[in-house]
């Protein structure tokens, strides 16, 4: 992939559009997926599982027009214990600066209730809104019109466009419409930067997202990656150490498996996703650590990065 952090001169272009686009919505409405689909590559980590977004991710997209900003975040809840409301004053704070909002909706699954919240806090915002009306590969297209009513009434939406993220269907006219509303403005990131974030923080991302799709029940939201060494070794061999930290002892039982296989299945996928991603070989060493109920206590949050 493209260097994700580097540096250069950012030329002056005229009639240049840029802007900050953030995409939020309830959990699992396919916010990481649009994010991924629109830039072409993989920067979010996709699960069945919701909840499995929890920092904001960005996606620069850049062409000889226009740069867009994308800000993908994490879903919406009623939030349980301080991870789930940093979370959640994550995906608001990522609106209060955009320039234009998306707001994501699963046409198979429409929940008025979570999305009161939502729909109070993008009245207060000054950024456009479009509406996004997703998955409309899985329904009945005749659904979608009454869908399309419905919304109009509820809120002031500049657009309300259906897509298939997982499918591409109706990104390229996206795209469009996301270029007409944007500011002219500077280049802000220089032209081969892909996202703001660095190598270590997708590292960690695809280790949990392994975990997510090799574990069941709690042990998915129980979990956090910390990594712990990044660094080059000899014959250009990354090595790199990284601790899951879960909550309790017996879900480290169950993460590490009977003689090890879990955790050994989880380090593979993670490794050979990891060399593809950064372009080198991977020596991958995981470990796995306690820390009791470190989504509820502050501390154990800022040292694992959420603050």
């Amino acid at each position: 992939m493209n260097d994700i952090t580097k540096n250069s001169i950012l030329p002056e272009v005229d009639n240049f559009k840029s802007g900050y686009v953030s995409i939020i919505g309830n959990p699992n409405v396919g916010k990481s997926t649009l994010l991924n689909s629109l830039m072409g590559m993989k920067l979010a980590i996709v699960t069945p599982k919701p909840q499995t977004t929890r920092n904001r991710i960005t996606g620069i997209l850049t062409t000889d027009n226009y740069q867009i900003i994308f800000i993908d975040t994490p879903g919406v809840l009623e939030p349980k214990y301080k991870l789930q409301e940093r979370m959640v004053k994550t995906a608001f704070l990522a609106t209060d600066d955009a320039d234009l909002i998306l707001y994501m909706l699963d046409a198979t699954n429409v929940d008025t209730e979570l999305e009161k919240r939502i729909l109070v806090h993008l009245s207060e915002s000054n950024a456009k809104t479009f509406l996004l009306i997703n998955k409309i590969d899985l329904v009945d297209k005749r659904s979608l019109l009454p869908l399309i009513d419905m919304y109009k009434d509820k809120f002031d939406f500049e657009e309300i466009h259906p897509i298939s993220a997982l499918q591409g269907d109706g990104l390229s006219e996206l795209i469009g419409l996301i270029v007409q509303y944007l500011p002219q403005g500077p280049i802000y990131y220089p032209p081969d930067q892909v996202s703001e974030s660095n190598e270590r923080f997708f590292v960690a991302e695809i280790i949990r997202e392994k975990v997510f799709l090799r574990t069941k029940q709690e042990i998915p939201y129980a979990s956090s990656v910390l990594i712990e060494q990044f660094k080059e070794r000899d014959k250009g061999k990354t090595y790199i150490q990284a601790t899951i930290f879960v909550e309790r002892d017996s879900q480290k039982g169950i993460l590490i498996g009977k003689r090890g296989r879990s955790i050994k299945t989880i380090g593979q996928d993670a490794r050979r996703e990891i060399e593809e991603f950064i372009g080198n070989p991977v020596y991958l060493d995981l470990r796995v650590a306690v820390k009791e109920n470190w989504s509820d206590n502050e501390r154990e949050l800022k040292e694992l990065g959420y603050f």
